[in-house]
């Protein structure tokens, strides 16, 4: 993740990005640490996201030769293809094909459409047919949807109601298939029904903690466990081994799961919502909100609040 900002606020973003996170791309020396470690973890290939890396071409230029230089194979680069209609679009797809980079994974679908024309992603798809630069849409199965829609400008969740179906948002949600974390917590509490926290509470270890099938690392060279955005320990750290006591949140989790959590958190002053929780996840984000001021270096404190922006 060379970056938490985005031109997009979506719906569904497990990272929160938005126009107003904190700018910031990814340093070259940061990008050193960061393909050291992954070296020594014996991470062979990697896909780069953000935020949206096309926000600093010139850096994501950086990060794909600083991978070349450390021999990590690059699979593909993640962008919502707002850039395609400009007149830099073919010189960048001939500069990413010089350095080696094999493909794109072009974000199209009805979250993407309140910030990014879907004209953007199809003429970004049919430029890399022209240039001979491999492309993926995530995801196709929306392009018959999203053809019911002006494809020249962006659409509020209203218009988008309008011409596809009052329930877009949870049936677009389902389709993906996405955990309900992040930004997406709003889907889950608009349309799921809350309970109280005993009714979600679960003393099983939360296994994902330290899932490497797919993680993400930011640009502070931090590890972000695959679905629980808001936590971040270094990655250095982990490879090395964390001192017990250090994150006491994380501890809490990786040992107790969310009852764990819960009663580490009863300690510290938090009181439970009368509106109840749908899941013990979002349960979990509510307490590292409460928690994340508190000064716990395992929170990242600009996710909580971002996160609860619903735009």
């Amino acid at each position: 993740m060379v970056n938490y900002r985005c031109n997009a606020a979506c719906r569904h973003c497990l990272y929160a990005c938005s126009p107003s996170r904190t700018p910031g791309y990814v340093s070259k020396e940061k990008m050193q640490d960061i393909c050291r470690f992954l070296n020594k973890g014996r991470i062979g290939s990697v896909h780069i996201g953000g935020g949206e890396p096309f926000l600093d071409f010139q850096g994501l230029i950086m990060v794909i030769r600083e991978l070349a230089r450390a021999g990590i194979a690059l699979d593909y680069i993640e962008t919502n293809a707002f850039w395609a209609l400009g007149p830099s679009c073919d010189e960048y797809l001939t500069v990413l094909k010089q350095e080696g980079v094999g493909a794109l994974c072009i974000s199209v679908d009805p979250f993407h459409a309140e910030y990014v024309a879907w004209s953007c992603p199809l003429s970004l798809a049919r430029s890399c047919e022209k240039q001979g630069m491999g492309y993926f849409l995530w995801k196709q199965d929306f392009v018959k949807q999203l053809s019911r829609l002006d494809n020249k400008k962006r659409h509020t969740r209203q218009e988008i109601e309008a011409a596809l179906s009052s329930d877009y948002v949870s049936n677009t949600a389902r389709a993906y298939g996405i955990r309900l974390g992040g930004r997406a917590l709003n889907i889950e509490e608009e349309y799921g029904f809350g309970k109280p926290a005993v009714e979600v509470l679960d003393e099983s270890p939360c296994k994902g903690l330290l899932s490497t099938g797919h993680f993400h690392v930011d640009l502070d060279a931090y590890f972000i466990p695959p679905g629980c955005t808001g936590l971040r320990l270094p990655l250095e750290e982990l490879l090395e081994g964390t001192e017990r006591g250090r994150y006491p949140v994380y501890e809490a989790l990786n040992s107790n799961g969310i009852s764990g959590l819960y009663n580490f958190a009863l300690k510290r002053g938090f009181s439970e919502d009368k509106k109840g929780y749908p899941s013990k996840c979002n349960l979990c984000f509510h307490i590292r909100k409460f928690l994340a001021p508190q000064g716990f270096a395992e929170l990242d404190e600009d996710f909580y609040s971002e996160s609860l922006k619903y735009y």
